[in-house]
């Protein structure tokens, strides 16, 4: 087992925004180890904050405080004022197609210890829901939410929605944002704050052959500036962006659609979030005739807070992969730190069953009473075939009641 020990951010405090902390979801067991205590990492925390050691089991399902496996998928987790947030699609006992697919947030303070904190969207439209990010906006102190959504398939669609607190519930603002690439179906994306508090938009958009860009957003976050960067790749889904020193990676893979084998992960740098960008390899490789590296779609590169340092942790869905064949089991792989060349350069993701680091412990919070749930309800228009498969949908599964 290899261990990694994390140092203090040479970050300014003062930029006002939150730390990402972990993308992780079901597969993720944790086993608190030990405790120090250290100085807070930015302005989110008056007192002292302790530090743990936790090992992460990639092959056991993580559950919450009453016992349930967690499910959220194809979202982030991140760490708010204190405390560690896991945002996910919930996928229950469905076919994955499903109206009743909903968006859910589970807290932590320690990474071990997981409450349900409740579901996320106020009365949303029917649609397929996916894809949940969330960030913290420094200008408005709104939390934000975008999401990836379709009335029908596929003319995607960019939600956004609001909230006071990070476990909403969220309002939504706008169900389709004016993206630049609006009239072209935008698919899959994710969320990044840079040090000024500035927040882009990558994502795929499906009627340019599911091209990769990245978009800069208004000081709010909730609407486009309109600015944005050349094709980074076509083909491809689940895209993100991070910052390390003064470069930024952004990382994706080729179509998936809840692919079993998984799919790489193509990495592009640039001294810019709007680029130009320059493809620097592929960190989840394929060999001849085989399938990458993990078996995993990514969804998140999560930065764990520590006593000096970051950790970027490449987070993945390990689709179909529920030994009870329940969608909202399946794992999630959890890389050991991302380990970066001195020129840069990431090297390869190593499959590794478990591994150990030292982060940040959260703070403890009294259980909310009163979860929000998403109503349920039948879908008056169920999908006959997959969208993904063309194989013929089993309807009693569909709807995603329990």
């Amino acid at each position: 087992m290899t261990r990694f020990r994390l140092g203090r951010p040479r970050y300014a405090e003062q930029r006002c925004r939150s730390l990402d902390a972990i993308s992780a979801i079901c597969a993720a067991s944790i086993v608190l180890v030990s405790c120090v205590v250290v100085q807070p990492h930015n302005g989110s925390l008056k007192n002292p904050m302790r530090i743990q050691t936790v090992t992460i089991d990639n092959f056991r399902p993580r559950r919450d405080d009453v016992g349930s496996i967690i499910d959220a998928h194809d979202g982030c987790l991140q760490f708010f004022a204190g405390r560690y947030y896991l945002y996910g699609t919930a996928y229950g006992k469905s076919s994955r197609w499903s109206i009743n697919n909903r968006f859910r947030v589970y807290s932590s303070p320690d990474l071990q210890h997981w409450t349900f904190q409740g579901e996320l969207l106020k009365s949303p439209q029917d649609g397929q829901y996916v894809r949940p990010y969330v960030v913290f906006n420094p200008h408005t102190r709104k939390y934000v939410l975008f999401y990836n959504w379709y009335p029908k398939f596929w003319d995607g669609k960019t939600g956004v929605a609001i909230s006071d607190t990070p476990e909403g519930p969220f309002t939504v603002v706008n169900p389709a944002l004016d993206l630049s690439q609006k009239a072209f179906q935008p698919g899959d994306g994710s969320l990044f704050v840079d040090e000024d508090g500035t927040g882009y938009f990558i994502y795929t958009v499906i009627g340019q052959s599911h091209a990769v860009r990245v978009e800069q957003l208004a000081r709010d976050y909730l609407a486009s500036t309109g600015k944005f960067s050349q094709v980074l790749a076509i083909n491809c889904e689940a895209p993100v962006l991070f910052r390390r020193s003064n470069r930024y990676y952004a990382i994706t893979g080729r179509c998936c659609c809840y692919c079993s084998e998984g799919s790489g992960a193509r990495v592009f740098t640039a001294s810019s979030p709007l680029g130009p960008f320059q493809e620097r390899g592929n960190i989840n490789p394929s060999l001849v005739n085989a399938p990458p590296t993990i078996a995993a779609q990514q969804t998140w590169v999560a930065q764990l807070p520590g006593e000096h340092s970051l950790m970027y942790i490449w987070m993945a869905d390990r689709w179909n992969s529920a030994e009870d064949g329940i969608k909202g089991h399946d794992f999630q792989f959890w890389s050991a730190p991302l380990q970066f060349r001195e020129d840069g350069d990431i090297l390869p993701i190593e499959n590794r069953a478990t591994w150990e680091g030292t982060l940040a412990a959260g703070q403890a919070v009294i259980r909310r009473t009163s979860p929000y749930f998403w109503p349920k309800k039948h879908d008056p228009h169920p999908l006959a075939q997959d969208p993904c498969s063309g194989q013929p949908l089993d309807r009693a599964r569909f709807d995603g009641l329990e």
